[in-house]
C-alpha cells in the first residue's frame, strides 16, 4: 500500500514542508533528517494499515507525540525517507475505573487531560512533570518517563497495567485488560515501555490510578548542600513513611534563573541559601502539621516555609518545574540525566564538581532532580561572555564523556528518565553491559527484522 493508497483509505496524509518542518525538531531545538511523510493515523486500523504499508516498502517510521523528549527518540535520521507517524489524533479517554483505580487511554492524550479526567472521578495519575502540558501518554510510556512523584509510585512501568501497540509486522498487542495478576508467560508490553519506538507503536494503555489525597503538604527548604538534603531526606521518611511522595532538590543559581526569566514567581524565602529542596507529603489528617514538626526539629534546616494553599503549593511547584526552561532562556547548556544510588548522590556530586574543574576549568555546573530516587539531571553552562552555542557544539562530546566514565565508575546511568534515542546510542554501546546489549538486539531483529521501527535509536 502507497501513501496515495492509505490516503484513499481515510489516513491523515502530508507530503508538504509546510506541515513537516516543524516535526522535525524537539524542544531542546535539535533538528532531526528529513522526513518523506507526516501520517496521523485516527485507529489502531489505521495505524496497522500504516504499519504494514511501511513494511511492504521497507519505509522507516519515527513514531511521535508531544516532542518533549531530550534524547532525539522521536526524530527522523539523517538517511531521510522516513515517515513520521503522530498519534495527536487519538485522544480518546475510554474508561476511567474509580472502583478499579485504572484509567484506558489512548496514546495522542496529553497527560494533563489524564490528571483532569481522572481528578473528577476522585482519583489521581500519579505521574507529573513540567511538560505535561504537551507531553503525551504514548510518549510517555515509549520512554518509561520518571517525573516528579517515582519516590512514591514509580516510573510509567510500574504505572501500566496494560498495553495496546500495533507491532512491526502489523499484528496487534491487546493487552489492554488491566490484570492486577497474570502469570502466563512473557510480559512483551515491559518490551514496548521504554523502547522509543524501536519495537512497535503504542495506541493505548489501562494505566493505574491511586485515589486523590484527602490532603497534601508542601515545603520549601533552605540548606547547606546535598549531604544534609539527603539528611532531611531519610529523617522525613523516618517519620512519615510512604506519605512522602516527592523530594526535589536545586541549588540557589537555579532558584535565581527562574527568578530572573520566569514572570509572576518569587523567592520563597527571605535569606540565601545555597541548596533548596521541594518536600511534597500526602496522607489524612494535617500532614501539613506532621511535617512542619519535622522541619522545626531537623539540625539541616535553615529555613523553611509550609504552603498554607493549594495555591501557595502551586507557586513552590512552579519554580521547580519552570527550572528547565528558565535555564533555556538563559542560554544553551550541555544537559544530561543521570542515576546514581540514593545514598551515593552527595558524593557523586562533588566528584562531578571536581573532575569537570579539572578537565574544564571554567565550565559552570547545574545539578538539580530528584534526589528521592537518585535522578540527577546535571547540566554544564557555557562560562561567562562565552558564546554558549558555540561552546555547547564544541564540548558536548567530551564533556560528555568524561562524565560518563565518571557514572560507570559509579555504578550508575548514563540515563535515568529521558531514554536513549540518538543522543546517547553511541555511548551506550560503549559502555552498556554486554549482555544486555546482546539481548536487546536479539529481541530487536527478533520483533523487526526489516528495521523500520525508529531506526538509529537507542541501538547502533
Amino acid at each position: 500500500m502507497t501513501l496515495e493508497a492509505l490516503r484513499a483509505a481515510g489516513v491523515w496524509v502530508s507530503t508538504t514542508a509546510e506541515d513537516i518542518a516543524p516535526r522535525l525538531t524537539d524542544w531542546r531545538g535539535a533538528t532531526g533528517g528529513p522526513a518523506a511523510a507526516l501520517l496521523k493515523p485516527a485507529s489502531i486500523a489505521e495505524v496497522v494499515a500504516v504499519v504494514r504499508a511501511a513494511g511492504e516498502h521497507g519505509v522507516p517510521l519515527v513514531p511521535q507525540g508531544g516532542r518533549t523528549g531530550l534524547v532525539g527518540g522521536g526524530l527522523p535520521g539523517a538517511e531521510g525517507g522516513a515517515w513520521i507517524v503522530s498519534l495527536e489524533r487519538m485522544r480518546a479517554i475510554r474508561q476511567v475505573d474509580a472502583a478499579g483505580l485504572s484509567a484506558t487511554v489512548e496514546a495522542g492524550v496529553v497527560l494533563q487531560a489524564l490528571h483532569d479526567a481522572a481528578a473528577k472521578e476522585g482519583c489521581v495519575f500519579p505521574l507529573s512533570l513540567g511538560a505535561k502540558g504537551s507531553a503525551t501518554i504514548g510518549g510517555l510510556i515509549s520512554t518509561n518517563a520518571g517525573g516528579v512523584q517515582v519516590l512514591r509510585h514509580g516510573t510509567m512501568r510500574a504505572l501500566v497495567l496494560g498495553l495496546e501497540a500495533v507491532l512491526p509486522d502489523g499484528s496487534v498487542l491487546n493487552q489492554l485488560g488491566g490484570l492486577r495478576k497474570d502469570n502466563s508467560g512473557y510480559d512483551i508490553k515491559q518490551l514496548l515501555i521504554g523502547g522509543e519506538g524501536t519495537l512497535g507503536i503504542v495506541t493505548a494503555a489501562t494505566l493505574r490510578l491511586v485515589p486523590a489525597p484527602a490532603a497534601r503538604a508542601v515545603a520549601w527548604v533552605g540548606l547547606h548542600s546535598p549531604a544534609e538534603a539527603l539528611a532531611l531526606l531519610r529523617r522525613v521518611r523516618g517519620a512519615l513513611g510512604e506519605a512522602v511522595e516527592s523530594f526535589e532538590i536545586m541549588p540557589a543559581a537555579g532558584l535565581a534563573l527562574v527568578l530572573r526569566h520566569i514572570e509572576g514567581v518569587r523567592a520563597p524565602l527571605a535569606g540565601a541559601h545555597a541548596w533548596h529542596a521541594l518536600i511534597e507529603v500526602t496522607g489524612r489528617g494535617a500532614p501539613e502539621a506532621m511535617l512542619g514538626e519535622v522541619l522545626m526539629a531537623a539540625p539541616e534546616v535553615e529555613d523553611a516555609v509550609v504552603a498554607a494553599s493549594d495555591a501557595q503549593a502551586a507557586a513552590l511547584w512552579r519554580l521547580r518545574e519552570e527550572l528547565p526552561e528558565a535555564e533555556r532562556r538563559d542560554g544553551g547548556a550541555i544537559k544530561n540525566d543521570v542515576s546514581i544510588a540514593v545514598a551515593d548522590l552527595p558524593a557523586f556530586y562533588e566528584a562531578v564538581v571536581a573532575v569537570m574543574a579539572g578537565a574544564f576549568p571554567t565550565l559552570r555546573v547545574m545539578a538539580f532532580g530528584h534526589l528521592g530516587d537518585g535522578n540527577l539531571h546535571l547540566n554544564f553552562r557555557a562560562p561567562e561572555g562565552v558564546d554558549d552555542r558555540a561552546w555547547v557544539e564544541a564540548n558536548r562530546v567530551p564533556v560528555r564523556r568524561v562524565l560518563h566514565d565518571l557514572i560507570a565508575d559509579w555504578g550508575g546511568s548514563i540515563s535515568a528518565e529521558h531514554g536513549i534515542g540518538t543522543l546517547k546510542a553511541a555511548e551506550l554501546a560503549r559502555l552498556g553491559d554486554p549482555g544486555k546489549l546482546a539481548a536487546m538486539r536479539a529481541v530487536k531483529a527478533a520483533l523487526d527484522p526489516k528495521g523500520i521501527m525508529n531506526p538509529g535509536k537507542i541501538l547502533v
